[in-house]
């Protein structure tokens, strides 16, 4: 379910809060409205799909422990 905005977390140690920004906003700078630190958004991540065994590995025979 795609949302309008993403949350994000003030780097500042002495501020900490959530900031609800914008989805585009994203790779861009946006300034916390409680601290004033400046935060960059990060872009949006795709995790890594599981890599498939390949065919070569199926064909071959389990090696023999000796």
């Amino acid at each position: 379910m795609p949302t309008d905005h993403i949350r994000i977390m003030c780097p500042s140690l002495s501020c900490r809060k959530i900031l609800a920004v914008p989805v585009s906003s994203r790779g861009k700078n946006v300034r916390c409205q409680s601290c004033g630190s400046t935060i960059r958004v990060p872009e949006k991540v795709v995790a890594p799909a599981p890599a498939a065994p390949s065919a070569d590995a199926k064909a071959q025979p389990p090696a023999k422990a000796a």
